[in-house]
C-alpha cells in the first residue's frame, strides 16, 4: 500500500488552515495535493488534533497486527484440520503429521513441529525398529494367519517358549498395529428361561461329554463327527468322523478311548438317539458309568461341549474343505493333537489341555504316595 508522503500531524495542520479561511485551492497549489486528496483527508482527520492522529495510527498498527495473527491461527486450523482430526499421543503420528504439514500446506518445519508438540530433533531422528520387535512381529502375523480365531492373548500363550520375557502387553501393541483384532460375534439374544447349573468336575475322567457335529465333503454328501470332551481338563478324548454314527458305533468309540484312558464316572449327552439307544445304554449299565441326559431343548446344560464344537468348527471345519472321508479323518486327527498337546486352554491356566491333565496326574500321584507312607509309618 501507498504511504503519503505528509505526515498526520502535516495533514492535521492542513486542515486547521482551511478552517482558518485559506481558500482550499490555494492550499492544494501550495502544498502540492489535489483537491481530491485534501477532501478525502478531511473526511479522515477532520476534527482531529495530533494526539488524536497518533492514537489512529496506534490503532490502525494493533489492528494489522491482530490480522496478522488472526490469519496465522486459521492457517494453523487448516493445518492441523488437514494432518488429523484429533491430536494424537503417538510420535509415530505426530512425524507423519508434520510431513502432511509440510508438503500439503507449505508450513515450515520449525512451526508444524510446534503445533503438534515434537521437537524438530525427533522429527528428524525417528527412533531405530528394535530387532527383537521386528522378529515377534512377524511371529505374531504367521501365528494370526494360521490360527484365525485367535485373540492376541492365546497368541502371547504360545509365543512365551520362545520370547520369555515379552509381556501381553507389547504383544497387544504389535498385534494391535498389524491390524489383526478378531471381529466380535453378535450374541443372539434368547428369551430369559430357569438354567440348570452345570455340575463341575473335580478329576480327570469323571465326567465326558459327548455330541455330534455334521459337515459335509466338497461332492456335498453328509458327514458326522462324534466329539468327546473330558468336563475337567477340556481335553478332547476322541473325535470319530464317519458317514453314519449309531449307539453300538458310540461304545466301540468309547471302548477303544477307555484302553488308554480308562472309562469315566459319568458321561452326559443330550437325547439323540444314539445315546437313547438300548445299546448304548446296556454299554453304560455294564460299566457302571452313570449317564447324565440333559433337558430337551437345553443345550447350555451339556455347556463343556458346546463351548468344544464351537472351537472345533471355528478353527478346523470352516477353515478347510474336505474332499474325501480319509482326508476329512487326518486333518480332524491332526487338529485334535494340536488342540490337545499345543493350543492353550483359558480355563487351565493357559496351558494345553494334555499338560493341565499330566500335571494333575502327577500330584494325585504324589498324594496318593504320600497318603500311603503316612499310612505306613
Amino acid at each position: 500500500m501507498r504511504k503519503s508522503r505528509y505526515t498526520e500531524e502535516q495533514i492535521i495542520g492542513f486542515i486547521k488552515q482551511a478552517e482558518a479561511g485559506l481558500p482550499i485551492k490555494e492550499l492544494c497549489r501550495k502544498g502540492g495535493f489535489s483537491d481530491a486528496t485534501f477532501y478525502k483527508w478531511r473526511a479522515k482527520y477532520g476534527g482531529m488534533d495530533v494526539p488524536d492522529a497518533r492514537r489512529l495510527r496506534e490503532l490502525e498498527a494493533e489492528n494489522n497486527k491482530l490480522k496478522k495473527l488472526l490469519a496465522e491461527a486459521h492457517l494453523d486450523i487448516h493445518a492441523l484440520n488437514t494432518a488429523f482430526g484429533v491430536k494424537p499421543l503417538a510420535p509415530q503420528a505426530r512425524r507423519e503429521a508434520v510431513a502432511v504439514m509440510i508438503e500439503q500446506c507449505d508450513l515450515s518445519e520449525r512451526r508444524a513441529c510446534r503445533l503438534v508438540g515434537l521437537s524438530r530433533d525427533s522429527y528428524r531422528h525417528p527412533p531405530e525398529v528394535d530387532p527383537m520387535n521386528q522378529d515377534l512381529q512377524k511371529s505374531i502375523v504367521e501365528i494370526a494367519h494360521a490360527r484365525r480365531r485367535f485373540g492376541y492373548r492365546r497368541i502371547h500363550d504360545l509365543l512365551r517358549p520362545e520370547f520369555p520375557g515379552v509381556n501381553h502387553k507389547r504383544v497387544y501393541r504389535l498385534y494391535s498395529k498389524a491390524n489383526l483384532a478378531v471381529r466380535r460375534r453378535k450374541k443372539t439374544r434368547r428369551p430369559a428361561s430357569e438354567r440348570v447349573p452345570l455340575q463341575i468336575a473335580c478329576n480327570v475322567n469323571e465326567v465326558w461329554s459327548m455330541d455330534f457335529v455334521s459337515d459335509s465333503l466338497a461332492n456335498a454328501r453328509r458327514i458326522k463327527c462324534l466329539t468327546v470332551a473330558d468336563d475337567f481338563s477340556h481335553e478332547c478324548v476322541d473325535i470319530a468322523v464317519d458317514w453314519g454314527i449309531s449307539g453300538e458305533y458310540v461304545t466301540r468309540i468309547l471302548d477303544r478311548a477307555a484302553l488308554f484312558r480308562g472309562y469315566p464316572l459319568a458321561v452326559r449327552t443330550d437325547n439323540g438317539p444314539e445315546f437313547t439307544s438300548r445299546a448304548f445304554m446296556a454299554w453304560a449299565n455294564s460299566h457302571g458309568i452313570r449317564h447324565i441326559l440333559i433337558q430337551p431343548g437345553r443345550p447350555m446344560q451339556n455347556g463343556y461341549i458346546e463351548s468344544f464344537n464351537g472351537k472345533f468348527r471355528d478353527e478346523c471345519l470352516n477353515e478347510q474343505w474336505f474332499e474325501t472321508l480319509q482326508q476329512a479323518r487326518s486333518a480332524i486327527g491332526i487338529w485334535r493333537q494340536d488342540y490337545n498337546e499345543v493350543r492353550p486352554h483359558s480355563s487351565v491356566g493357559r496351558m494345553p489341555p494334555a499338560r493341565f491333565a499330566e500335571l494333575h496326574r502327577q500330584r494325585a500321584g504324589d498324594a496318593t504316595q504320600s497318603l500311603t507312607i503316612t499310612e505306613i509309618n
